[in-house]
């Protein structure tokens, strides 16, 4: 049972990596506006996420540090310092959109203006940092997410044909009325929110709070190849929604009640009831994971001490920053930004910075020094760096995209 139960640091991760308010939005988006003709997106980012999570996982339960602490005591301090920087830029936008994504959410419910709900989830976040213990979090959210696989079941009470739901999947084309650079402007928001930054730091960062050791790699191994499948059948499932109710009418995704339609009108209230706990629940623990990655990343780089458990009298200054990037991140929020915007933007930015968070864990993984004979082997050496080069041609065409496109307007 222990087991079993340990398996949900994949499942939690992939609810606050695949299923954040990024990619609740920018699904429900692109399966309105392309159909399934950006699936072979989520497929790619699944099999990436997984691949640079197992690698990362690996790295933390054989040495007990992180990627980024032994690439500091490789190279120093200086030579990572812009990763750190722009991870952590990423981060704080990321944690912004979560923030307005749980208040969003929960107006959904309760009719009251979503800036209103703001301070009150930002204050749940830290108690909840500051007092529930690691592996009860994960448990706790991990769980309610899967309430979001009601999108899924309403994929089959709509009754859809499926021959042409798998043509269009496995047959991508650029819809009449779109261009091709709009298309792959959206193709890399959609990999940014599936394999964001953060979910990798979250990831190597739970194992080491799990105080996992080389022991613990089978739970790594299944952690990352089940929980990340898991995001991605729901992210699916979420454009299928999209693709069989909201393109025909004609609607364009602008924010996240219309996310919920097609499962209102699949199951009513309940349905609705059920899609709005799963997203509540989801997208509260990605603001939990991009909270807590903002600080892992400069504290690993840094080497100060750290850990959500870790007393804060003994990790003042990663404690420190916890606070005053949530209170950072409230204070933007409220300013009425829209967060539909600060979403896509969030995501977007994360491609550009994936290339500087693959290399060093790939660059680490084959260090016999730290890993000795649990190194990577040719099969994952060749697949990490196929997704290395994918991954910089997209962060290299990611702002003549996003100039050319206006943002894909």
């Amino acid at each position: 049972m222990k087991r079993v139960l340990s398996l949900l640091l994949g499942v939690f991760t992939a609810m606050g990596g695949f299923m954040d308010i990024g990619d609740l939005v920018t699904d429900a988006l692109v399966g309105a506006r392309f159909g399934l003709g950006l699936a072979w997106v989520t497929v790619v980012a699944v099999i990436g996420i997984a691949l640079y999570s197992e690698m990362a996982g690996r790295i933390a339960v054989v040495t007990g540090r992180t990627v980024f602490d032994l690439i500091r005591e490789r190279t120093g301090a200086r030579m990572g310092l812009s990763t750190v920087i722009a991870s952590y830029l990423v981060n704080a936008l990321a944690l912004i959109a979560e923030l307005c994504g749980v208040a969003l959410a929960i107006e959904l419910l309760a009719d009251v203006h979503y800036l209103l709900w703001v301070p009150p989830v930002a204050f749940l976040a830290w108690l909840v940092v500051w007092r529930l213990p690691f592996a009860y979090m994960e448990r706790l959210y991990g769980l309610l997410g899967l309430a979001l696989f009601v999108f899924v079941a309403a994929v089959w009470w709509f009754g859809p044909d499926w021959g042409a739901m798998w043509h269009d999947a496995t047959h991508p084309t650029v819809p009449q009325g779109e261009g091709h650079a709009t298309y792959f402007f959206y193709a890399l928001v959609l990999l940014g929110a599936q394999m964001n930054p953060y979910e990798v730091f979250f990831f190597a960062s739970g194992a080491v709070e799990h105080r996992w050791r080389a022991r613990n790699l089978l739970e790594v191994r299944v952690n990352a190849w089940l929980g990340y499948p898991v995001g991605g059948i729901l992210a699916v499932g979420i454009q299928a929604t999209a693709y069989l109710v909201l393109r025909p009418a004609g609607i364009q995704v602008e924010q996240l009640s219309q996310t919920v339609l097609p499962v209102l009108l699949a199951f009513g209230q309940v349905g609705f009831a059920l899609a709005v706990l799963g997203i509540v629940a989801s997208v509260f623990g990605a603001t939990l994971e991009t909270l807590l990655s903002s600080s892992y990343t400069v504290a690993h780089h840094f080497g100060w001490t750290w850990g959500k458990e870790t007393q804060p009298a003994r990790a003042a200054r990663f404690h420190t920053l916890l606070l005053v990037t949530l209170l950072g991140a409230t204070v933007v929020a409220l300013t009425t930004v829209d967060p539909v915007t600060v979403t896509i933007y969030a995501v977007y930015l994360a491609v550009m910075v994936l290339p500087l968070t693959f290399l060093p864990i790939l660059v680490v993984a084959n260090d016999r020094r730290y890993l000795g004979e649990r190194v990577n082997g040719r099969l994952s050496n060749a697949l990490g760096t196929v997704y290395l080069v994918v991954v910089t041609v997209g962060a290299v065409a990611a702002l003549p995209l996003l100039i050319a496109t206006k943002a894909g307007a």
